[in-house]
């Protein structure tokens, strides 16, 4: 049943690879290459937006496996889609530090 309450943000919003005619929303600059479900679940989290996260195939691209997290509406679509944006740039920032530091620690 459909919810009045959220929004709906999809991985294609913020996918680098993509157009904007094949779903993109934001500008490259803001953008990532090939984003997760998981990084965008913890974006959502981080701005406590009580993310309801769910793996569907976007309706333009059905041959492609993606998903999308319903988050409680705060304001307009495009503001909380471009703060989203920024927030998966700087989970995918800390997850490569992460990263080399414990391949430094090897």
């Amino acid at each position: 049943m459909k919810s009045y309450d959220r929004q709906v943000v999809w991985l294609e919003y913020l996918d680098s690879e993509r157009k904007r005619g094949e779903g993109r929303r934001v500008p490259l600059n803001s953008c990532v290459r090939a984003p997760t479900l998981e990084e965008l679940r913890l974006a959502c989290d981080r701005l406590k937006l009580e993310p309801e996260a769910q793996a569907a195939r976007f309706p333009s691209g059905v041959a492609r496996l993606s998903g999308y997290v319903s988050v409680k509406k705060g304001s307009k679509k495009q503001e909380t889609v471009m703060m989203i944006a920024r927030e998966v740039s700087k989970v995918r920032g800390e997850k490569a530090a992460e990263q080399a530091r414990f391949k430094g620690k090897s």
